[in-house]
């Protein structure tokens, strides 16, 4: 295993202790998991932490002196959007040991696939005199810690929202609709719409759910989840230049949609499942409904 080794003095980890993050919801809050599989785009994430910090060991440690301007921050990285960006930060002074409550809310919108939080204890001003062996320029980290969470399971995940169908030109009594727009080289984020129509209570409360999802929400979403991928193979497969050799780029509808189909069919050739579908409709639906495990949700 490989250590990354900083070219000046850092603190050692007892120096910090962090709690673990917690997911806060409006009834409560729960222990973060490792995964959310039934998040959406409109669910905004709010996380909240208590970190200890012995200033005092930190700057000793660090060969830093009394009254050292510290800072203690959250970064977060998202690889399904490739953004990232600060999500707290807090300047300590202080002597002693200082107890810290992160608190922190995320935009569904800004998120997708694999979340990093990094908490950091940094440098927080420039230090021009100091010692060679000492930290001297602000942001230099002092102590770190990363967590994941994964936020996209095996359904396909993208925008969505909550409108009533009365007040456009789909079906008034239709539960939801995935709307595509553009070519195969279009971004994702902006060709996937997952509209849900809010008069279908059932499926509307689904999604409302989704953070902690009752027995009826889980099948619901499973469904919706698994209509939301015939869908999108369906779109595929009627576009010529969707094939094995295709090349799309990253974060691009096509690269989006032949991922979905390589986990739905692993080792099966684009054009064996494009004549299947056109020959026995039927038989690829049902190959389609085995592929996304209808219903068999884990509690």
């Amino acid at each position: 295993m490989s250590r990354h080794v900083l070219p000046y003095r850092a603190a050692r980890e007892d120096v910090v202790a962090a709690e673990d993050w917690r997911l806060i919801l409006d009834d409560g809050e729960i222990p973060l998991p490792e995964a959310l599989p039934d998040w959406d785009y409109q669910m905004d994430l709010h996380l909240r932490r208590t970190v200890e910090v012995d200033l005092t060991s930190v700057r000793r440690q660090s060969g830093l002196p009394d009254g050292t301007a510290l800072s203690l921050a959250v970064v977060w990285t998202s690889t399904g959007s490739n953004l990232s960006g600060p999500a707290q930060r807090l300047r300590l002074t202080e002597s002693g040991t200082s107890r810290t409550e992160l608190d922190i809310i995320l935009r569904g919108s800004d998120l997708g696939g694999l979340l990093l939080l990094d908490t950091v204890l940094v440098l927080a001003e420039r230090r021009p005199h100091a010692r060679p062996s000492s930290p001297r320029r602000a942001g230099s980290v002092l102590w770190s810690d990363r967590v994941e969470l994964r936020l996209q399971g095996d359904a396909p995940q993208f925008p969505m929202a909550i409108i009533d169908f009365s007040l456009t030109s789909f079906p008034n009594d239709a539960a939801w609709h995935l709307q595509i727009t553009g070519d195969l080289q279009s971004a994702t984020m902006g060709a996937l719409l997952l509209l849900v129509n809010e008069r279908n209570t059932v499926t509307a409360a689904a999604f409302q759910n989704a953070a902690r999802p009752r027995p009826v929400d889980r099948i619901v979403l499973s469904a919706v989840h698994a209509d939301a991928a015939r869908v999108m193979l369906e779109h595929a497969l009627t576009d010529e230049e969707f094939t094995d050799d295709s090349d799309f780029p990253d974060g691009s509808l096509g690269a989006t949609l032949l991922s979905l189909f390589e986990r739905l069919f692993p080792g099966q050739f684009i054009s064996d499942i494009r004549l299947r579908r056109q020959q026995s409709p039927a038989l690829f639906a049902s190959d389609l409904q085995a592929a996304v495990r209808i219903f068999e949700v884990s509690e």
